[in-house]
């Protein structure tokens, strides 16, 4: 596997899988409180379901590809995928695990009883038996199936299944209704014990009583999961929205990428099994007794006993909370956000402002992912309502929220606003908006501009930067950003805001060679860079560059990182670690030591070739000193995280930072220090 694993680049997909394994060690973690530990479960899960939909489903597509092209794309694809599937059969060994040595276990001292059909009472029995005669029975779908068939049988995607050899000659398949909950808690006059199981099992308890007559009958799970990418055809010609509202429902009919079952599945009728669904032994995960373990997010609590974190309820913003007017306090100063620890209720209450105030005469914005309910999009129906002159430009290949994307839309465009969906083969990603209010006869410019979506619900889960502004360099280049999306023109020109695909990596890789040139000069070079991911090898090379020339690197990577740190005479002086914990890192910092006078970027681009090469992407500067030291501040806090980081070295073993020095828990800690400030500014 040389070729996956090498001391220049750390594969994508692996080190993805790593982020993941990260995810499930916060589920192991037993200072985590127990509810919080089944959340973590539930989100390793969903990850992996999408990594399987789409990163999978890629490297299979470059399977089809000539061969001369495939070369330059990636290294030998059958060995991305054998050793992804290695990958995740041991993280699905300690899922399991996790699962039933640890977390059943710890329900049941607590008398919460998660139990199997095989373990119900008589009075469950009974109780099972009339819930499936009244709910379940009528609106759960039964097929018999030859075991000899050639045609394959349909299963959909990410739905699940169960499925049982009846005869030697046929087999069952039954469509688990998803119209149900998936947990039953089965009522109980005892205060101190209760007791939860799966639909599945009231489902195998009843199909065995109804099917079993000679033999016992044995129901196993199954889930597939199905390519989610919308291949377009010809996307230059036609309406690209059209085709994508055309595309969708094709995603529940993908190519299979992984057949998730239950490895108590006899051998032979797992053979038999996947003849009929047209999957292969790359395809076959064993993933346990039961699937769709992002359910339990959902999972029930019916003790009066609290088994989550302390809740952090987002806190007012100590100016922008309760000012009148907030174009009139950005006029002042520059206004600086950090969600969830922040609220993000001054970005809807901007919009609002915008809509009513008749000195707004203009409002541009992009969309990636909007909430499905949101007060935000309601304020930019009704500023288009009340004449506003309104463009939006919705990206709608936004992967898995197209269709919410849609009817934002429609809605925006019945309101009367200018809509623009989006452009083939490039992806707009950017979080901007901006305002233009005539005061005195003249035009002044407001931008905000952010690392995280105009999405209500994500702002209470992801950390993400937002900058209100009315500086004549940033507005001016905004300005001309929404001109490209509005194709006035080609190319934005901006001179200080980073812009994808335009200036973004020219400008990153010109700040990072001043600081090699600082450093060859006998002078302190500095770069802290925080991002989701690392990805793009040219930017890597540089940061390589910087190492070598005595650097200090010091880099926070959520997910993905391709550099590989510690190695001599290439990655010494880079120093990685990854934090995952209760939020989300989700904002994009960038920091250059500019020989003691920083210089601080934030906004929507990761270093990866995507975004850096094939996405509309904004990084705006931080200018006022107030706010750059805030940052700074915030850096230093997730710098010294003991607590929930993890070293990110050569071999991504995900070790947690321990040293002796006092205790930080970055996000409860940065939580204390916005705590802190708004207690001050009320006083």
């Amino acid at each position: 596997m040389a070729s996956l694993y090498n001391t220049k680049f750390y594969h994508r997909d692996l080190s993805w899988l790593r982020f993941n394994h990260r995810v499930l060690q916060e589920a192991e973690d037993e200072r985590n409180p127990l509810y919080e530990r089944i959340k973590f479960l539930a989100i390793f899960s969903s990850n992996l379901d999408e990594f399987f939909r789409v990163r999978v489903s890629d490297i299979r597509q470059i399977k089809d590809l000539e061969k001369p092209l495939r070369k330059k794309l990636i290294t030998k694809p059958n060995k991305v995928l054998k050793e992804i599937k290695a990958q995740v059969d041991i993280q699905q060994n300690q899922y399991g695990h996790i699962f039933n040595n640890e977390i059943i276990p710890q329900l049941a001292s607590e008398g919460i009883h998660l139990i199997r059909h095989e373990n119900f009472s008589e009075e469950q029995k009974e109780i099972a038996t009339a819930y499936f005669e009244e709910q379940l029975k009528e609106i759960t779908e039964i097929s018999c199936n030859p075991c000899t068939q050639t045609q394959s049988v349909f299963v959909k995607n990410e739905r699940l299944y169960l499925a049982a050899q009846t005869t030697k000659d046929e087999f069952l398949m039954v469509e688990i209704p998803d119209t149900e909950p998936r947990f039953f808690v089965f009522p109980s006059k005892d205060k101190t014990a209760f007791y939860i199981t799966f639909i599945d099992d009231i489902l195998k308890f009843n199909l065995k009583r109804e099917f079993t007559k000679e033999q016992a009958l044995d129901f196993y799970s199954i889930k597939i999961s199905r390519d989610a990418e919308l291949y377009i055809e010809d996307e230059f010609s036609g309406n690209l929205m059209e085709k994508i509202k055309a595309a969708l429902p094709k995603r529940d009919t993908g190519q299979a990428t992984r057949a998730l079952i239950d490895p108590e599945m006899p051998q032979e009728f797992r053979e038999i099994l996947k003849k009929a669904l047209d999957v292969n032994h790359t395809d076959v995960i064993l993933g346990g007794r039961y699937h769709n373990f992002k359910d339990f997010m959902q999972f029930p609590n019916p003790t009066k006993k609290d088994f989550s974190n302390q809740k952090l309820p987002p806190l007012p913003h100590p100016d922008l909370a309760n000012c009148d007017s907030i174009f009139n306090l950005i006029d002042k100063k520059d206004q600086l956000l950090h969600y969830p620890y922040q609220s993000f209720k001054p970005v809807i209450k901007l919009m609002q402002e915008a809509a009513i105030d008749p000195l707004v005469k203009t409002i541009k914005m992009t969309i990636y992912r909007a909430a499905d309910d949101s007060d935000l999009n309601d304020a930019i129906a009704l500023a288009a309502k009340n004449g506003k002159d309104v463009t939006i430009f919705i990206e709608v290949k936004a992967r898995f929220d197209e269709h919410n994307n849609l009817k934002w839309g429609a809605i925006f465009r019945e309101n009367g606003a200018k809509v623009i969906y989006s452009y083939p083969d490039i992806k707009v990603h950017s979080k901007i908006l901006y305002f233009e209010r005539e005061l005195d006869g003249k035009t002044k410019r407001y931008a905000y501009i952010a690392t995280g979506n105009f999405n209500e619900n994500t702002a209470k889960l992801y950390t993400d930067f937002g900058l209100m502004t009315s500086h004549k360099k940033i507005t001016n280049d905004l300005k001309r950003v929404f001109m490209v999306l509005e194709r006035d023109v080609i190319v934005p020109k901006a001179k200080h805001l980073l812009i994808s695909p335009f200036t973004t990596r020219e400008r990153f890789t010109a700040l990072v060679e001043k600081e090699i040139a600082l450093a060859n000069a006998g002078k302190k070079g500095l770069i802290v860079l925080k991002m989701n991911s690392l990805q793009d090898k040219g930017m890597i090379k540089e940061l390589y560059k910087a190492s070598n020339a005595g650097v200090e690197v010091r880099l926070l990577i959520r997910g993905i990182c391709s550099l590989v740190p510690g190695i001599k005479g290439q990655s010494e002086n880079i120093y990685i670690t990854s934090i995952v914990d209760r939020f989300l890192e989700h904002g994009r910092v960038y920091l250059f030591g500019n020989d003691g006078d920083e210089k601080i970027f934030v906004g929507s681009a990761d270093w990866m070739t995507r975004n850096l090469t094939h996405r509309i992407e904004v990084v705006t500067p931080i200018l006022d000193k107030d706010h750059k030291k805030t940052i700074r501040d915030l850096l230093n806090i997730e710098l010294a995280d003991n607590v929930k980081a993890r070293i990110v070295d050569a071999d991504q073993k995900n070790e947690y930072v321990r040293n002796s020095k006092p205790e930080v828990q970055s996000q409860l800690a940065i939580y204390r220090y916005f705590k802190k400030k708004s207690i001050q500014e009320s006083e």
